[in-house]
């Protein structure tokens, strides 16, 4: 590969709170091997970069890459504000663009925890009925916890005669698998366009919680050639004596990835989520008059007496854990987990916290693993559900303040695969022109951007002479732009190991 030399750039600082004066940055052997002015080195291509900044790449510190792919081809339901106008959008469809005879009809995005009427099977019955036969249909909640389904999906999934047609947490990720059995060349050319679309967005690597283990698929994808993003690639639970028999530790290189995909922690989902009312809390969710809820704190998905033995195994296998908890009682308890057995690693999500509980992270050098934007899409839904506690909803102050480790992520596709979406998010809560939420909880944006440069091994946290050439251009500065501008940032070129994923305007 031919040494490149990228002239007239302006690197982030150490400190991540401004731009250095412009240099000329050397990029050969997939690393950088001079910072300067008046680099002239034979031998080189150049690029003139005119001032553009230059930071390390952008990691999104979760992602489901399979959903997120197969999310963008769905029908979008996150604009609906009542079961009624699902039902709709999915008449339409069926109407203008059918799915073909046998297919699932897919939607995704639904959040029914403010809508004024009843996600039912039957309303979706009543729109799917064609002369043909009945279309089965699945809608998947934005927040990846629960499906609402038709008849018709209900008996093909293993649900017949399901009185709603809604289906919750592990029975319903079930489902979730299933509708992910599509032809793997198919996916995988699915899984290529996600990953060109995150390189244009200055992202140079994702961890990705794909259930149940999405190495070996990595491994074909980048031997086929989507070579655009490094990858640490999560295990789950039912696959996790297939892993440790690879002998593969959490942060090694797997061989044959020219050192793309490492292997990454066990994930473990312990408790649901807000918009679901299953995050798993120490009070009760408001119940609607009249109703009897099944799970009044939320639910919990993985008992400490099964998460013990499961981080234990894991941990003596060489592997981290990046453990699912959203409610309060339930980051309690892993907490507790992760205390009791010595294991390192990563809480995700992390979004209700009691105060003794934020110093906990530091002390036990766990990572808290949060995605900025859902402070923003769940704000409402919050205040709602979580009435009274939200000052300690979404605490990233609190816990960088308290010495934590923040790693910013999207989710995807609970939010978009975008890192700028992320980074402001996480120092201005606002986006449609209402007051901030709760703005005592935002982070700086030299927080966030270190946040978000990656906690992986390897990863690169500076611009200085022997870091790996891992690399974004963007045309504006992200340490002093408005917040819309750092939301939108133009991404002018993305460089993996000194390797163009992404070049525009260059």
């Amino acid at each position: 590969m031919t040494p490149l030399l990228l002239r007239s750039v302006r690197p982030l600082l150490p400190g991540c709170d401004g731009l250095g004066e412009p240099v000329d940055v050397l990029l050969s052997g997939h690393r950088v091997a001079a910072v300067g002015r008046g680099l002239e080195p034979a031998g080189t291509e150049t690029v003139e970069c005119d001032g553009r900044a230059l930071l390390p790449g952008l990691w999104d510190h979760h992602v489901h890459m399979a959903q997120w792919s197969l999310a963008r081809r769905r029908l979008d339901l996150s604009g609906a504000r009542s079961a009624a106008r699902c039902a709709a959008l999915v008449a339409d469809r069926i109407a203008t663009d059918p799915p073909a005879p046998g297919e699932v009809l897919v939607g995704f995005g639904f959040r029914d925890a403010l809508w004024p009427d009843e996600a039912h099977r039957s309303l979706l019955d009543a729109v799917s009925r064609t002369a043909a036969g009945d279309v089965p249909v699945v809608l998947v909640s934005g927040d990846l916890h629960q499906g609402w389904l038709n008849g018709a999906s209900a008996a093909r999934f293993g649900h017949p005669g399901h009185p709603t047609g809604r289906i919750r947490e592990s029975e319903f990720f079930e489902v979730t698998v299933a509708l992910q059995d599509v032809p793997a060349d198919v996916l995988d050319g699915f899984v290529a366009e996600a990953a060109q679309a995150a390189s244009a967005r200055g992202v140079v690597g994702v961890v990705d919680f794909e259930a149940p283990w999405s190495l070996p698929d990595w491994q074909r994808r980048i031997d086929a050639g989507v070579t655009g993003l490094r990858v640490e690639a999560s295990v789950w639970p039912d696959r996790l004596d297939a892993m440790i028999a690879t002998g593969l530790r959490s942060g090694d290189v797997v061989d044959g990835t020219g050192g793309l995909l490492t292997a990454g922690p066990l994930k473990v989902i312990t408790d649901g989520s807000l918009n679901t009312r299953t995050a798993y809390c120490y009070d009760p969710y408001p119940a609607p008059p009249g109703v009897v809820l099944d799970h009044p704190c939320g639910l919990l998905v993985v008992p400490p007496e099964e998460l013990l033995p499961l981080l234990s195994r894991a941990h003596a296998a060489g592997l981290t854990a990046a453990l699912h908890a959203i409610g309060d009682h339930a980051n309690t308890l892993v907490l507790d987990a992760f205390a009791g057995t010595g294991a390192h690693g990563r809480i995700e999500h992390a979004q209700l916290l009691t105060d003794d509980d934020v110093p906990r992270f530091a002390a036990l050098g766990l990572v808290a693993s949060v995605q900025p934007e859902h402070a923003l899409d769940d704000r409402d839904v919050a205040d709602r559900l979580w009435a009274g506690r939200t000052g300690r909803a979404f605490a990233f102050a609190s816990l960088h303040r308290a010495g934590a480790r923040l790693a910013l992520g999207s989710d995807a596709p609970v939010a978009p695969l975008d890192p700028w979406v992320a980074l402001a998010a996480a120092v201005h809560r606002s986006t449609d022109g209402r007051d901030r939420w709760h703005p005592e909880q935002e982070i700086g944006r030299a927080t966030a951007l270190g946040a978000s440069f990656g906690v992986v091994p390897g990863s690169v946290a500076a611009v200085t002479e022997g870091a790996r050439a891992d690399l974004v251009l963007t045309d504006a500065d992200p340490t002093s732009c408005d917040p819309a501008t750092l939301r939108a940032m133009p991404v002018a070129g993305t460089l993996v190991g000194g390797r163009w994923t992404h070049r525009a305007g260059l």
